[in-house]
């Protein structure tokens, strides 16, 4: 029996999904939820799935991080460091990252602890600091691409390559919106 077909004969149609639950009101979703109007719930879901992914992803990827000593943020920060031409402000990189500049400080901070990246000062503005990566910092980033690796692995095992690339396709659709579909 599916979730669309009727299981009674009352006079609201009740409908039983793959689990049996029913609902008099209409339609239930996968978990067996309906909205007031007996409308699924299906994007709020979806958006829960996605939450519980994202947990996941960040788990596995601290996981993954461990023995290369840094943590998914400031794995982040290494990987933005790395993509300027030259050496970018902190404000450059709160921009990048979207957040605020004191959460740079204190991921720059760390990083320079360990000595993966150095502030420097800027050639044309004596006031103005610049982040540069280390010796160190760039073969963390070696490390990074590994652990990186193994880590999107153990996400999506379980996809057929013709899956991993539609989900690609759906991700880029939802990261980059385009013009019309940003917040």
């Amino acid at each position: 029996m599916t979730a669309s077909e009727p299981t009674t004969t009352s006079d609201a149609p009740t409908r039983t999904d793959s689990a049996g639950r029913t609902d008099s009101a209409g339609r239930t979703d996968s978990a067996g939820r309906t909205d007031p109007s007996g409308r699924t719930d299906a994007d709020g879901l979806l958006s829960e799935q996605l939450l519980r992914l994202t947990r996941r992803l960040h788990r596995i990827q601290k996981h993954h991080l461990e023995p290369v000593g840094i943590t998914p943020a400031q794995s982040r920060l290494l990987r933005t460091v790395a993509h300027f031409g030259e050496p970018p402000r902190m404000a450059d990189l709160a921009a990048r990252l979207e957040v605020v500049p004191r959460a740079v400080t204190s991921l720059v901070d760390g990083l320079e602890a360990v000595d993966r990246v150095r502030r420097v000062p800027d050639p044309s503005n004596r006031r103005v600091v610049r982040i540069e990566l280390t010796d160190a910092g760039r073969a963390t980033l070696r490390e990074l691409r590994s652990a990186r690796r193994a880590a999107a692995e153990d996400i999506l095992a379980p996809l057929t390559a013709a899956q991993r690339e539609v989900l690609g396709g759906l991700l880029s659709a939802l990261v980059d919106p385009g013009p019309e579909g940003g917040c």
